[in-house]
């Protein structure tokens, strides 16, 4: 090793079942010093046994940045790296060494004296297979000296010292966080509202109150709280911008102003046009309304974009089979059959286990073989010559399989007739019940 004291703080409460394998993470660590926050079960206790130094702080009126701010209190002052974590996140193995490694390239590289910070890459929420969804860039590590946490909730680390701040960014350090479910939010909106009430110009804070109140349904408090953020000298990124927009046209139309929900989406496409995510939620709204045109358009236009933002306003959804399967479903009542197949086919390849894709892509299959008959009859025949005998009816014994749903249900797209001229098949069907604006 370098010889630098790296050391690993958190806070928690009620988080046993996360000891062991948080501590197996954490270890790689000079120190892990925790701050239990009011745990009732056996986390204290099990930390300790693990070697983790426990402290127990009662922080009432309850807010993040003091229970940070506690935690951090508890680190050495020789500390040369602080890093904060939660009890249901992981590092890699390893992560230690690369983040040693990237410290010292860094303060070879810039001799002059500066506070550092640690920039890593954080997977905020996994894919069914345990494959990264969401990921973006974290700063959680920081040095010793001057630091302190800020904001009730969705707090972060600020430097209130002198020296210029430099990002150190640790390539391969990965955490993942893997949420416990049971642990509410309730206590976030009233902790934003006295976190703009305190820092009123702070951009941040506003704008994600506003996504707060969209996320409680309360639609006219979002939409109002959102462009008082946009419309704050402040608030210039574009991507969290175009993110507003796009909250206030998702409000606008559940509370049935599509016209303003439609301008909204054009201002959230044209404030940040290199994301996919302004692109797709359009499309999912056009697809309820059954515009068909403009829902190819906009997710045949996201799927052009190819490079995925680093940053928090990136939505896993975005990424995989979602703007493949509005493809497949506009193209297919558009009369569009062979892109409709090519798109549900890419549709299935990204989520294989989805049911519904499955039977849409069975659906344009059948209604592709029926619009060509000549092509049916030529593959068939090759199907004939190429196949042993007792696998030629394995074909429809597949299409039967995967018509079927779980527990036997049927998909929206089977409870619907297709006009009679598109072979008496169901029309596929496509999922925009659940969209990234979802608490």
């Amino acid at each position: 090793m370098s010889g630098l004291k790296v050391c690993v703080y958190a806070i928690c409460k009620n988080e046993e079942q996360f000891v062991n394998r948080w501590m197996d993470s954490m270890g790689e660590a000079d120190a892990v010093i925790v701050t239990d926050t009011g745990s009732s079960d056996g986390t204290a206790d099990a930390l300790r046994a693990r070697g983790a130094q426990v402290f127990a702080e009662s922080v009432n009126p309850w807010r993040f940045d003091e229970a940070r701010n506690r935690s951090l209190s508890h680190v050495p002052d020789d500390a040369d790296i602080c890093v904060c974590t939660d009890l249901d996140e992981v590092f890699n193995s390893g992560w230690r060494r690369q983040l040693e490694d990237a410290w010292q390239a860094h303060l070879a590289a810039h001799p002059d004296p500066a506070a550092l910070v640690g920039r890593y890459l954080y997977s905020w929420s996994l894919k069914p297979d345990g494959s990264p969804d969401v990921q973006f860039y974290y700063q959680k590590i920081h040095q010793r000296a001057d630091f302190h946490w800020r904001c009730p909730v969705h707090e972060y680390v600020d430097y209130t010292g002198e020296l210029p701040v430099e990002a150190v960014t640790v390539e391969g350090m990965v955490l993942t966080h893997y949420p416990d479910p049971s642990k509410s939010r309730g206590s976030y909106l009233t902790l934003l509202e006295l976190a703009v009430k305190e820092m009123p110009e702070d951009t941040r804070m506003r704008f994600y109150l506003g996504r707060e109140y969209m996320f409680k349904s309360e639609w006219e408090k979002a939409v109002s709280t959102l462009e008082g953020y946009l419309a704050m000298p402040a608030a210039l990124w574009n991507e969290e911008r175009s993110d507003a927009m796009r909250c206030i046209a998702a409000c606008c139309h559940m509370l049935g102003r599509n016209a303003d929900a439609f301008a909204w989406f054009y201002r959230a496409v044209a404030e940040c046009p290199r994301v996919r995510e302004p692109y797709v939620a359009f499309a999912r709204l056009c697809c309820e309304l059954r515009d068909w045109p403009m829902t190819y358009f906009l997710a045949r236009t996201a799927l052009d974009i190819r490079e995925k933002t680093d940053t928090y306003i990136n939505s896993g959804d975005c990424w995989g089979a979602t703007p493949d399967d509005l493809c497949a479903v506009s193209a297919f009542w558009l009369g569009l059959q062979e892109q409709a197949l090519e798109h549900a086919r890419r549709a299935v390849e990204l989520e294989p286990g989805n049911p519904r894709l499955q039977e849409n892509l069975r659906i344009i299959e059948t209604a592709v073989r029926a619009a060509h008959p000549a092509e049916r009859a030529e593959q068939d025949d090759q199907a004939r010559n190429t196949h042993q005998p007792d696998a030629q009816t394995q074909p429809e014994q597949q299409s039967e399989d995967s018509a079927q749903t779980d527990g036997g249900s049927q998909s929206a797209a089977q409870q619907t007739q297709l006009p009679a001229d598109a072979a008496g098949s169901p029309p596929p069907d496509a999922d925009t019940s659940e969209d990234d604006f979802s608490a």
